[in-house]
């Protein structure tokens, strides 16, 4: 369980105030850009809308997204999956010509610390424009924020709210995704 601050000695006060220190010099990191394998694609669009059971004819049927303006012969993605074009395959990898910097340079001091554990507390996306298949899209992430310290259900630690706009090969904001994160360091069993 974890104690209050009231009663943590001088050196668990000293570390905390200097993770904090790092933390906050985090705020208003900006990484990018983080590239996409692939274009935007039907195959990719087929599979994740069977995946979701999302039948919008616009995400198969190139007359229905034309009337949202796409190229033709085009369909549009789900504007959901935006973050899936630019998103590392299995190894962990962006590919060539991408940003090589962490997207949360936070992760690191919280390792440092011990606050290993992650939980994602909620996302919120907005869609500016459609994303049509044959874009090539990419992510620049800024940190917007971390908190001060919080005693949670699960543990002690901090919200970390990334702040990611997705753009097309024309430069044209698709969207943006905030994704808040709790790093922390569990309870303990009693």
């Amino acid at each position: 369980m974890s104690r209050p601050v009231e009663s943590l000695s001088e050196a668990e006060l000293y570390e905390i105030a200097a993770l904090e220190e790092k933390l906050r010099s985090c705020v208003g990191a900006k990484a990018g850009p983080f590239l996409a394998w692939d274009s935007v694609n039907r195959a990719m669009i087929r599979h994740w809308c069977e995946a979701m059971g999302d039948n919008n004819p616009a995400y198969s049927d190139p007359a229905v997204a034309a009337v949202m303006g796409t190229p033709a012969g085009a369909v549009i993605a789900p504007p959901t999956m935006m973050q899936a074009w630019t998103m590392t395959g299995f190894g962990g990898q962006h590919p060539p010509g991408s940003d090589t910097r962490e997207q949360n340079p936070a992760m690191r001091h919280f390792a440092e610390h011990g606050y290993l554990a992650v939980v994602a507390t909620n996302c919120e996306q907005e869609y500016a424009q459609p994303i049509c298949e044959g874009d090539k899209l990419s992510g620049y992430s800024t940190i917007e924020f971390v908190s001060e310290r919080k005693t949670t259900a699960l543990g002690v630690g901090y919200f970390v709210t990334q702040l990611t706009e997705y753009r097309n090969q024309h430069d044209e904001v698709v969207g943006t995704m905030r994704f808040r994160i709790l790093k922390y360091k569990p309870l303990l069993p009693l």
